[in-house]
């Protein structure tokens, strides 16, 4: 299986890197993956590029290539003017349509302030969801505070298992088999099992009369069963 990494971090070092490689680490000790990772960052001018000349450069291929053939995806941006970076964003206008239809992807982001922890879910879900991929249930927002505190090393752990189960589900998914009814088995006279026919078991006529009248007086759940015209005949005699 191939897990890719796609970091939008620009400082070196990056809180963003920091947090996508502790994401992976996380998923690829729960599925057996080979893990790549695209950096942004050095990718910038062609993807500019791209935009102008309508053809990717050869990392910008390269990457493309490798998000494609990904059986999951964890994407990591800062967050600029609480959303996206923009070449977060531009990265993924460049990708063809419909490919990441039906992919597992992880969100996550950074930030330097916790106010922006909802960045995730009005800025990156709607985004994927629109470009028809898989969400993991769980995204990871670290702030400046969080890092070292307690919390973050939880939902780390939490998405990561959300992510590698989505892989592995999808990777191993197969038709459904359908459930075989359970069939009643009758007796012969002689008290030997006899294979039902198809459909279902029907008791003879009489054998449903002769259990009604006997029944006739009998106690079902606790209770006393008395015919209606017995409980009649007793108010007649008071």
């Amino acid at each position: 299986m191939k897990l890719v990494v796609v970091s939008a971090g620009l400082s070196v070092p990056s809180s963003t890197r920091l947090l996508a490689d502790r994401l992976a680490k996380a998923t690829a000790a729960r599925v057996p993956a080979e893990v790549e990772v695209v950096e942004l960052r050095d990718l910038a001018v062609e993807i500019a590029h791209n935009f102008t000349n309508g053809f990717p450069g050869r990392a910008l291929a390269a990457a493309i290539e490798a998000v494609t053939e990904a059986d999951g995806l964890i994407v990591v941006t800062p967050v600029f003017s609480a959303s996206y970076s923009g070449l977060f964003k531009s990265f993924f206008d460049v990708l063809e349509q419909g490919v990441l239809a039906g992919k597992p992807v992880l969100i996550a982001a950074t930030g330097g302030s916790a106010r922006h922890s909802l960045v995730l879910e009005h800025a990156l879900r709607p985004l994927f969801a629109y470009l028809r991929a898989v969400v993991v249930p769980t995204g990871v927002y670290a702030a400046s505070e969080d890092w070292g505190a307690e919390g973050l090393a939880e939902r780390i752990e939490r998405a990561a298992g959300e992510l590698a189960g989505l892989m592995t589900g999808l990777s191993a998914a197969g038709p459904a088999r359908d459930a075989q009814p359970a069939t009643a088995v009758e007796a012969s006279a002689d008290g030997s099992a006899v294979a039902p026919a198809e459909g279902p078991v029907r008791r003879p006529r009489e054998t449903v009369a002769q259990s009604a009248s006997a029944g006739r007086g009998a106690r079902t759940d606790g209770f006393q069963v008395v015919p209606f015209e017995q409980q009649l005949a007793a108010l007649r005699t008071r």
